[in-house]
């Protein structure tokens, strides 16, 4: 995709494509990530227990996958798993 760029310098250039990419998979799965924890939450507001910790169990693979990646900090992929194993 050609795009009209600010900087002239090849490098430059390539550093802006791959920021582009980065950007786009990252919002991806940080997208991934909150559309989990809402189906959790709906899991657990149901009082249903068994699809609660089973929404549980799938939102915390996608936290844990999202800080592998980089995607989010430890910290706040901990944050995260506490805040929703609080509402089990």
């Amino acid at each position: 995709m050609e795009v009209p760029f600010l900087a002239n310098i090849k490098s430059s250039i390539k550093d802006i494509e791959r920021s582009r990419r980065r950007r786009i998979r990252n919002r991806a799965v940080k997208s991934r990530v909150r559309t989990y924890i809402r189906k959790f939450r709906e899991a657990a507001a149901s009082g249903d227990k068994e699809l609660a910790l089973e929404a549980y169990k799938a939102a915390q693979s996608q936290i844990d996958r999202a800080v592998s990646k980089g995607v989010l900090k430890p910290n706040t992929g901990a944050r995260y798993k506490s805040r929703l194993a609080s509402l089990l």
